[in-house]
């Protein structure tokens, strides 16, 4: 068991712990642990020492700030929060370039979070489910699935998350009453997130040289292999496949460098 709790993580209960020899007993609370070690001898540099524990006094030593942060990012439910909170920060500022402040918060949640995965018996089949999970949802706006996706996703996220941490303790698993919340608020996210960048990324430019196209101007010469044109106020050297006549509206159809291909509109 020794090896497999430095290797792999593996804890066990106290009552296991106790019956494979790994602990001399159990006992309820610090004054009962006192109280049996009393009397007892120990091996020390110096040799043999009796322990006299039974009217010991108590000094109680408090966590400093430092400890109380690392205690608390430790805790399995602030770790989770703090994986799907880096998942969120990251993934909106892929979908979102320069947004900056949602990637520097993602990006300290999830290292804040894989540093509690260290001290945690992190099952990494689960944390597979909850990444095939955040992959459906993202699918799902892309793919017409009729909701098959997103139901898969929902099914992989609540199993990942109830599988995330192997312990037989309640005190190192996750709450239902989180896991549920954090899987449709990951759907929710990840759907609406996706869903706003692909409508930008179909969007036609509205600005720089791509904007031109489509735009209505203005012949100001005549124009049939050259000529000018007014468009969004500026002049621009055109042709077009047809003659127009100076003063006749044209529609812009390419841009090729500093001219651009017209039409009559």
């Amino acid at each position: 068991w020794a090896e497999q709790a430095v290797r792999k993580s593996v804890s066990i209960t106290a009552s296991e712990a106790l019956k494979l020899g790994v602990i001399d007993m159990v006992s309820n609370n610090l004054t009962d642990l006192l109280k049996a070690i009393d009397g007892r001898k120990v091996n020390t540099l110096s040799g043999k020492k009796t322990l006299h524990t039974k009217d010991a006094a108590l000094v109680r030593e408090e966590m400093g700030i430092r400890l109380k942060i690392l205690a608390m990012i430790s805790n399995p439910n602030v770790a989770y929060i703090l994986m799907l909170l880096g998942f969120y920060g990251l993934f909106f500022e892929l979908t979102n370039p320069g947004a900056i402040f949602p990637g520097v918060v993602g990006g300290i949640c999830l290292i804040l979070a894989f540093y509690a995965f260290q001290t945690l018996p992190v099952n990494y089949a689960g944390l597979l489910l909850i990444i095939l999970a955040i992959i459906m949802f993202v699918l799902e706006v892309k793919i017409t699935s009729h909701g098959v996706l997103t139901i898969g996703g929902l099914i992989s996220m609540i199993i990942g998350s109830l599988m995330l941490f192997e312990s037989p303790g309640p005190f190192l698993k996750l709450s239902i009453y989180l896991i549920l919340p954090a899987a449709l608020l990951t759907a929710l996210f990840f759907s609406v997130t996706v869903g706003l960048a692909l409508k930008a990324w179909k969007r036609k430019p509205v600005t720089g040289v791509e904007g031109l196209v489509g735009i209505e101007g203005l012949a100001h010469t005549d124009i049939y292999k050259d000529g000018m044109a007014l468009v969004r106020g500026e002049y621009w050297q055109a042709y077009s496949d047809e003659p127009i006549k100076k003063g006749e509206r044209i529609r812009v159809e390419s841009v090729s460098g500093l001219r651009i291909k017209v039409k009559r509109q």
